[in-house]
């Protein structure tokens, strides 16, 4: 994969109609024989089918219908890019910028990013204009087709910005409650918005009896997972926001959730770390450790009710757009804090849009 330094790109293969081995592919997930989708896949990759390779190294990444094998997948992923392949260059952007499957690299992350915009990928391009900070080269009608646009845009990223912490304020001492107003921009927020839009599906809950996610009766909202094949450099951009303002290291995350609230949703009176009353409380921290923070980003404000309650600290909160919370849920022992119990008072108007983001005491990857 290298940067076409002022040659005229040539296509993506996405530009074109779906190749045939991922269509039978896709016919076969769409019956439920995921076995026969991932051998079609292979078979298509031995081929040099570089759409399939992507579908299939982003699917042997999570197990999406298929193995968990991210050696494999990250093979198929770096070959389909060498051969000019503009999302799976988008995907190895977002690895090199967590170090997962791959080496922590922004100089790579970026060059991968690049890559992808001059290909065609027009998620890559979308985001190099919501990144840069040349606000008025971002905007501009210049030549798409440029290719030395999209480096241009990338070198203007003020990466520092991200890893440093914003300026906020606390809302309670003991437990730490801190928000700070400016913590994400309002494009940033609207990407955010657009990219769960069309993912959502009914929120869940971490039980740690049954050690799954799982449906509960106190909260019926949905929400889009920013797992790794989900996730893009503004959202990887976020969580090392989030770590800058915590001090907790980027490893510590687990995956992001984009939570959406329609008019009377809500999520009840609930903790967010693991309950020491659980039975299998003591395996469960010492396999996965104790969720010792959780930080909030408000989407949008257009809204009416929604406000995050921690009602044993008298704080009712409507946050604003882009504004960033967290609350410490444990204390400095690793023990839960009771008095961190909140809620996600009901919308009486308007939808709501967060992210929630849950850190632990360990790394998850």
């Amino acid at each position: 994969m290298s940067s076409s330094h002022g040659k005229e790109p040539a296509s993506d293969p996405r530009d074109h109609e779906q190749s045939p081995s991922v269509a039978e592919a896709a016919r076969h997930d769409a019956a439920g024989n995921h076995d026969k989708a991932v051998s079609v896949l292979s078979a298509a990759c031995r081929d040099g089918d570089i759409e399939a390779m992507t579908r299939l190294g982003k699917r042997l990444l999570v197990a999406a219908g298929a193995p968990l094998d991210p050696e494999r997948g990250t093979e198929l992923l770096t070959g389909a890019a060498n051969h000019g392949g503009a999302e799976a260059a988008a995907q190895l952007a977002v690895m090199s910028a967590i170090g997962m499957h791959t080496e922590q690299s922004w100089d790579k992350a970026l060059e991968a990013i690049v890559f992808s915009a001059e290909r065609g990928w027009p998620a890559a391009r979308a985001q190099l204009r919501i990144l840069a900070a040349d606000r008025a080269l971002a905007a501009s009608e210049a030549d798409e087709a440029d290719p030395a646009l999209w480096g241009r845009l990338a070198s203007t990223i003020d990466l520092n910005r991200w890893h440093s912490p914003s300026p906020g304020a606390n809302l309670s001492e003991a437990p730490l409650v801190r928000h700070f107003p400016d913590f994400a921009s309002p494009a940033v927020c609207d990407w955010m918005i657009a990219n769960a839009r069309g993912r959502l599906g009914r929120a869940r809950v971490y039980d740690a009896l049954l050690r799954k996610e799982t449906t509960s009766e106190t909260r019926n909202n949905t929400a889009a997972i920013f797992n790794l094949t989900h996730s893009d450099l503004i959202s990887v951009l976020i969580q090392v926001h989030m770590c800058a303002n915590t001090g907790v290291p980027f490893r510590y995350l687990e995956p992001a959730n984009v939570l959406h609230y329609d008019v009377g949703e809500e999520i009840t009176e609930h903790y967010d770390f693991i309950d020491p009353n659980v039975p299998n409380y003591e395996q469960e921290i010492a396999e996965n450790g104790q969720r010792i923070v959780t930080f909030l980003v408000y989407l949008n404000d257009d809204y009416e009710g929604g406000e995050t309650e921690l009602p044993e600290l008298g704080i009712i909160h409507k946050g604003k757009r882009g504004e960033g919370l967290f609350f410490v849920n444990a204390h400095e022992n690793g023990e839960a804090d009771i008095r961190t119990v909140h809620a996600g008072r009901p919308t009486r108007r308007g939808e709501k849009w967060i992210v929630s983001q849950f850190i632990r005491n360990r790394p998850t990857f």
